[in-house]
């Protein structure tokens, strides 16, 4: 009897808990509903404050059109909005198109850093080709024009971005190169407002031309305008500004880094001092020598600079420590390997074009790099960085629309994505299959 008795009360106490169960694992199920309908009414919300903004780049008044701008550009670097885009695409690049062509020095700003955003947002495709060439030109006229500095860094970092995700042929990225290098050094071109440009633009502009170096294979490039380039980067390490001296360096180390220079002669390799083909032009060879001695000394010369009166120390240190990486590069081959944190993950680097690109991109996104590196496939694909996925899986989080851009294997995105991949293999190979240390030897 106590036996059964007990059994009884262990079923009855069986049963309350599995009630207690059942009730807990309704509430649980009630409770992840909402969390769910929550984040659909979130994005509805999002949505539909995003087609406000958009609506609001149709009103007259200049300020009204800043505004929508600006909160665009905050929700996109807050969240990839790959419905939104699905959906207004064309209208939002018009748009930001119509402002450039017609707003003032900040609207152009900011309408630059939306189209910016959205190339980076849609990733590569037939999107990202669109608005490569619907933006070219105004951007291009919009740079003939007198502007602040601001303005002209955001028309030319939008350049940038653009021709990085949508350029996929040689001729595309270097027509974007020479637009850049006439900002810099007007006296190429008639396209630019001649007016001397600060230290300031120039070291922006020497970034974004080097970002986008950073994908084109060396064997497409213009020898004559190349080995222009090395001179006048050269130039650019004598001047008094540091973040100027900088991006000129990092640059030199990647033109060096792609092993370009030895065709520029008709060599694809030299043995010491001597070239392998006995047939080359000489004093072609004693020119380029000439110009990695000399970048070499400056180098070496900018790594152990003393500071001067007035110099800030957190600059110069800065500048020791570039020139001193770039000087082991040159003199032993040694890249410079970086870590940052992503989230739990580490995102690296271990060669200057991938330096390149993250420093620029950092400086592009500010503060929705870490946002965009967790949840941009596009970037995942650039960087080679996988992030874990956090709370919801990423197939769960997928709207429909995203599902259609990333999962089909016959999606424009996927195709991109490939082709992306293809090239970064190819320019790897290209590297690989030289030497990093370039046989400098001392003037």
């Amino acid at each position: 009897m106590g036996k059964r008795s007990s059994s009884k009360k262990n079923a009855s106490m069986l049963d309350t808990d599995d009630t207690d169960s059942m009730s807990s694992s309704s509430s649980s199920l009630r409770s992840d509903n909402m969390v769910v309908s929550g984040v659909d009414e979130v994005q509805v919300d999002k949505e539909t404050f995003l087609d406000e903004c958009l609506d609001a780049l149709y009103e007259k008044r200049g300020s009204t059109r800043e505004k929508a701008l600006a909160s665009i550009i905050e929700d996109f670097n807050s969240n990839l909005q790959h419905e939104f885009v699905e959906k207004k695409f064309a209208t939002l690049l018009h748009q930001c198109l119509n402002s450039i062509k017609k707003g003032s020095a900040k609207e152009i700003a900011l309408a630059s850093h939306a189209i910016g955003l959205l190339a980076l947002t849609t990733g590569p495709g037939e999107k990202a080709q669109e608005i490569l060439e619907e933006s070219i030109s105004p951007i291009s006229e919009a740079l003939r024009t007198r502007l602040e500095t601001s303005k002209i860094s955001a028309l030319i970092e939008c350049l940038a971005v653009i021709t990085f995700v949508g350029g996929e042929e040689p001729e595309e990225t270097e027509k974007s190169m020479q637009i850049m290098w006439q900002v810099a050094h007007p006296k190429l071109g008639p396209n630019v407002a001649s007016a001397k440009p600060s230290p300031a633009m120039i070291a922006m502009v020497v970034s974004a031309w080097s970002f986008l170096l950073t994908t084109v294979d060396a064997r497409a490039l213009n020898p004559k305008s190349w080995q222009e380039s090395i001179s006048y980067f050269s130039t650019l390490l004598d001047k008094d500004d540091r973040p100027l001296r900088m991006a000129a360096g990092e640059t030199l180390a990647l033109i060096f880094e792609m092993g370009s220079l030895e065709k520029f002669c008709g060599e694809t390799k030299f043995s010491g001092e001597h070239p392998i083909d006995e047939g080359v032009d000489q004093r072609k060879l004693m020119n380029i020598h000439g110009l990695k001695n000399k970048v070499l000394n400056q180098v070496r010369g900018l790594s152990s600079e003393a500071g001067g009166k007035g110099s800030a120390k957190k600059d110069l240190n800065s500048q020791r420590n570039t020139f001193r990486d770039i000087l082991d590069f040159l003199e032993e081959g040694y890249t410079p390997e970086t870590s940052i944190k992503i989230g739990a993950e580490s995102l690296n680097t271990s060669t200057w074009a991938q330096l390149i690109q993250l420093n620029f991109l950092k400086h592009f996104l500010g503060g929705g790099f870490v946002k965009h590196m967790q949840e941009n496939q596009f970037l995942h694909d650039v960087f080679g960085f996988m992030p874990k996925k956090k709370f919801l899986s990423g197939a769960e989080r997928m709207s429909v629309g995203e599902k259609r851009m990333y999962k089909s294997p016959n999606s424009a995105l996927n195709k991109a994505r490939t082709q992306l991949l293809n090239k970064q293999r190819m320019l790897s190979q290209d590297k690989n299959s030289g030497h990093y240390a370039v046989g400098f030897t001392d003037a």
